[in-house]
């Protein structure tokens, strides 16, 4: 268990938690900095703004009291952190447009070098591997099984820096997953790549989500001798860990996938339009007259 510090926060807790203060510190001079150079709203919008704001709360909520706290006592509560760091969370933080606010905020030397690091061929080529739908797909889908695993999820408990692991973990692969969706590149496959990834993790999610529901006998000893110290049925509590995972996962991802079918089918019916249009113009320039 965390050694608690504040209101049941424990010392990596509150490390974690600075670590968010400082990212919404320095995103917030990047936009100061951008809006100053562009003016204000122009490069990146209010609403990403407002999302960042939202994302960072969301933060503060998974890592801090009391969330924190009874995530060390209720296999649930830590279920519940989990779920707003992918689900709630990560999204927020991708639609923010992060990376070119932060980079708004480094020094010219720094985003110069940055550049130069960013511009080398194995660093392009790993960051379109890792933000490629099936390659984010398989990312998350490895660390979240990897993770649930028993002897994983019970060597997370037990050690405090090992959770803050897991933690990062989480929300990294949660991340990478919505940027593919949001930012990335689908190729041929247009929208229709991001509608088959987010149909597959919301199977497989839902998946683990359902036989954490409905397992006879409770996966992680640890958090079932705390839940049993405090009067509360092991089972039960997992229960509703993977109801947690399973129900708002679903609708989430649902959502996003329905969104993505929708701007899928506008693309082809511009796509359409475009070549109507084109149709047109060609069959009036074969009836126009010869000026010769």
């Amino acid at each position: 268990m965390s050694g608690a510090v504040i209101g049941g926060v424990g010392a990596w807790d509150l490390l974690a938690l600075a670590g968010a203060a400082a990212l919404a510190l320095v995103y917030a001079v990047g936009l100061h900095r951008l809006w100053q150079r562009a003016g204000y709203g122009v490069g990146v919008p209010h609403w990403a703004a407002g999302a960042a704001a939202a994302g960072w709360l969301a933060l503060v909520a998974a890592l801090g009291p009391p969330l924190a706290g009874l995530s060390d006592l209720l296999f649930a509560a830590h279920m519940g952190q989990h779920e707003l760091l992918m689900l709630v969370a990560a999204p927020l933080v991708v639609l923010s447009q992060p990376l070119v606010v932060i980079v708004g905020a480094l020094p010219r030397g720094a985003r110069r070098a940055l550049a130069a690091v960013v511009r080398r061929r194995r660093v392009r080529r790993a960051w379109r591997l890792l933000t490629a739908p099936v390659g984010a797909l398989v990312l998350q889908a490895v660390v979240l099984w990897g993770w649930h695993l028993p002897w994983a999820f019970e060597a997370a408990l037990a050690n405090d820096a090992l959770h803050a692991v897991q933690h990062l973990s989480f929300f990294a692969v949660a991340a990478l997953f919505w940027w593919s969706l949001v930012h990335g590149r689908f190729g041929r496959m247009g929208y229709g790549a991001g509608v088959l990834v987010v149909f597959a993790t919301a199977l497989h999610s839902g998946l683990l989500g359902a036989l954490l529901t409905f397992a006879p006998s409770p996966w992680y000893p640890t958090h079932a001798a705390r839940a049993s110290a405090r009067e509360v049925a092991p089972l039960a509590d997992q229960q509703l860990a993977g109801l947690l995972m399973w129900i708002p996962s679903g609708f989430l991802l649902a959502v996003a996938g329905l969104a993505l079918f929708a701007a899928w089918l506008g693309e082809v019916a511009r796509r359409d339009q475009r070549a109507g249009r084109a149709r047109a113009a060609a069959a009036a320039a074969r009836r126009r007259p010869s000026s010769g």
